[in-house]
């Protein structure tokens, strides 16, 4: 590395190590997209992910320059399989020469721990791509059984949020009934290989279409009174963990009780267009730093307390190639120079919704009754197209979200 780009580099590492992130998230997981032309190159990346405490990254994709760059480096990999090679990926042979190519030829320098295998892939309505998923899925998993790899590399795939017919209350959480069969023969194969279900977790989206009525508050995991779950009793103050329960609770009501959950990409945008309501540098701050803080201190959600949540923060850098709203290209962590987007202000853990999760209600009173739901959601997250990051991830919308209908009543009281 020349020198100058060395000293660059060094400098913002340590502006950071002191400023940005004084308080580090015990095995934070962090989304890298490379949708741009001016991102720094991945050797030069290496020292800024461990500059936050990040301990495993996702790729859209498997790059060799990436992984190569990260060898010896004990950063845990998921490396993804786009969408476009579904249909090829259900030919054994060519899973197999896939595998051996992006996966076996990395290992064991660079720990690639899981392959996601398509992305929001249900919520396409494509028949095509969603009767190709599990096939494909099953061809990548006898491919590294065939390799003596399906010890060390589990099989996996990324879901929207829109694949829940309910979410709330959390205890309510149930998937689509058009999806059931279809999921049903997924979560088995989960099931079957010890792999983990993905989701995909925006809270964003549920303040952005309605930000008069969704408390700001419950989504940034600042203090505030929270809501109830009557039929559980358990106390939520923020949204994220609200859905993550839904989906504990949809994946319960199918028989699996005990499928771990990933959230495979949630963040907050630093900036945004003039109808695209909280994107600020402020709200990221807030939302990032008390999500890192949660993640600090390794506490999971008033359903499943005592399991550790893993997150990927999305995302690493901010992206000036995606297409879409303002928001899309401004959803990172850092510039493309390597310098942080914004300040994350992480010096306590104090004062986080969702540090002290409780039953029972502000002062020991329940909250107002549940609204009843909107209907299932027409459209879905396009989430990452092919191996490469979200370009309509915006137009996600239902009930999924705990959108207004789901907050007034509960909340402004």
């Amino acid at each position: 590395m020349e020198f100058h780009r060395f000293f660059f580099y060094a400098s913002i590492i340590l502006s950071i190590s002191v400023y940005l992130f004084p308080i580090m998230a015990n095995s934070m997981g962090i989304n890298y997209g490379q949708i741009a032309d001016n991102l720094p190159s991945p050797e030069d990346v290496v020292p800024i992910v461990k500059s936050i405490g990040a301990t495993k990254v996702k790729l859209y994709d498997a790059d060799p320059k990436v992984l190569k760059a990260f060898a010896n480096t004990g950063v845990e990999f998921i490396v993804g399989l786009g969408n476009e090679y579904l249909d090829k990926m259900r030919d054994p042979a060519k899973a197999q020469a896939w595998v051996k190519q992006n996966v076996q030829s990395h290992l064991p320098a660079t720990k690639i721990t899981c392959i996601f295998v398509g992305n929001e892939v249900l919520t396409f309505n494509d028949t095509s791509l969603s009767s190709s998923l599990l096939p494909a899925m099953q061809s990548v998993h006898t491919a590294l059984v065939n390799l003596g790899l399906d010890k060390q590399v589990t099989v996996t795939t990324a879901h929207s949020l829109s694949i829940l017919e309910a979410s709330y209350p959390p205890s309510s959480g149930a998937f689509r009934e058009d999806l059931v069969d279809c999921l049903s023969e997924t979560l088995s194969f989960h099931q079957k290989t010890g792999s983990p279900f993905l989701i995909n977790a925006y809270p964003f989206f549920a303040y952005k279409g309605n930000p008069k009525q969704v408390p700001l508050d419950f989504v940034l995991f600042q203090p505030n009174q929270g809501v109830i779950d009557p039929a559980t009793n358990l106390h939520y103050d923020n949204m994220l963990y609200a859905q993550i329960d839904a989906v504990y609770n949809a994946l319960a009501s199918l028989g699996y009780k005990k499928l771990a959950v990933h959230i495979s990409e949630t963040g907050w945008p630093s900036k945004g267009d003039e109808d695209e309501v909280g994107a600020t540098a402020d709200n990221a701050k807030k939302y990032n730093g008390n999500l890192i803080k949660l993640m600090s201190k390794k506490t999971g959600t008033p359903m499943r307390p005592n399991s550790d949540l893993n997150i990927y923060v999305f995302a690493l850098f901010n992206e000036n190639m995606k297409p879409g709203p303002t928001s899309e290209r401004n959803y990172g962590l850092f510039k493309p120079d390597g310098a942080p987007a914004y300040s994350l202000g992480i010096s306590s853990t104090s004062n986080v919704a969702g540090s002290n999760t409780t039953t029972g209600g502000t002062n020991g009173k329940p909250l107002s009754p549940i609204p009843t739901p909107p209907s299932t959601p027409t459209s879905s997250s396009t989430g990452y197209l092919s191996i490469s990051p979200a370009t309509e991830r915006y137009e996600f919308a239902g009930t999924v979200l705990l959108t207004a209908l789901i907050l007034t009543k509960m909340l402004l009281w």
